[in-house]
C-alpha cells in the first residue's frame, strides 16, 4: 500500500524551500525568495506555514537597521522531508 504524501509538502513553493534547506544550515529570506523565483509575500507565507508545523525554524533579526529574516530547517522537517521523498520513490517503482 503507498504511504500518503504530506500535503504540506506536496506544495511547489514549500517543496523547493525545504530542498533548499536540506542543503544549507541555514538560509536567508531573500535568498529563498531568489531561488525559489516566488513573491515576498508567498514566500512569507510558506514560511509561516512549515514553521507552524515545526518543519522550520525561522529567527527575526536585524542587520543594522534592516530586518534580516533567518530560516532552519528541524530535526522534524529533515524527517519528514525523507518521509515524503521514501513515499515519492515508492510511487515510482509501482
Amino acid at each position: 500500500m503507498l504511504r500518503e504524501l504530506d500535503p504540506l509538502l506536496h506544495s511547489q513553493l514549500r517543496l523547493g524551500i525545504m530542498s533548499l534547506l536540506m542543503n544549507a544550515e541555514s538560509a536567508e529570506f531573500t535568498y529563498l525568495k531568489e531561488k525559489t523565483n516566488a513573491t515576498a509575500g508567498n514566500v512569507s507565507v510558506q514560511l509561516d506555514k512549515l514553521s507552524e508545523a515545526g518543519y522550520i525554524s525561522v529567527e527575526k533579526t536585524f542587520n543594522g537597521k534592516k530586518p534580516l529574516t533567518t530560516c532552519r530547517i528541524t530535526k522534524k522537517g529533515i524527517k519528514a522531508f525523507e518521509e515524503y521523498v521514501n513515499s515519492l520513490k515508492d510511487y515510482i517503482k509501482k
